[in-house]
């Protein structure tokens, strides 16, 4: 479920299921914690979504200058729609890539953490092999896993940020 965030005509932004006041760095904070998001008019009712992506990517671009090269967003501007439409489904290809790859690489780790006896070994996708069910896992440390998982994947993109920045140097 997306979180509801109303944009009011001073521009402020309200998070509805948080009854607050938001900012755009804590919306980037929200998305990069895995939250959807979905922003809109409060008086039009006018999805403002994507507008308010390009404004936290922008804020970005102004702090951390050059994120965007400047050839780049020329083409962008000067090709127009069809340049957009371009970009929009190599980027959405790409994602989907990725997100593959991502799902591969934890059929992997689960696969691998089965032979190592840290977890009971799953059927292959599609098998429709019948077996006692698995014993149930405590969900404390279902949790506990999930918990580390997601320190991980946070400290690797700490570690690709801090990358990216020393070959910029």
């Amino acid at each position: 479920m997306a979180y509801v965030i109303k944009r009011y005509s001073n521009r402020k932004l309200y998070d509805t299921q948080e009854s607050r006041y938001v900012t755009l760095e804590e919306l980037e904070e929200m998305i990069r914690a895995g939250k959807e998001i979905s922003v809109v008019d409060v008086s039009t009712g006018e999805d403002l979504t994507s507008v308010t992506l390009a404004q936290i990517i922008l804020e970005n671009e102004r702090n951390h200058r050059g994120a965007l090269p400047t050839a780049f967003l020329h083409q962008l501007i000067k090709h127009g729609e069809a340049w957009q439409d371009f970009v929009q489904k190599s980027l959405r290809g790409s994602l989907e890539s990725i997100m593959t790859s991502q799902r591969d690489a934890d059929r992997v780790f689960r696969e691998w953490a089965a032979r190592a006896g840290w977890l009971s070994p799953q059927p292959p996708a599609g098998s429709t092999e019948k077996k006692a069910a698995p014993p149930a896992e405590p969900a404390a440390e279902a949790d506990t896993l999930k918990s580390e998982v997601a320190a991980l994947r946070e400290q690797l993109r700490a570690l690709e940020e801090r990358l990216e920045r020393r070959r910029e140097k």
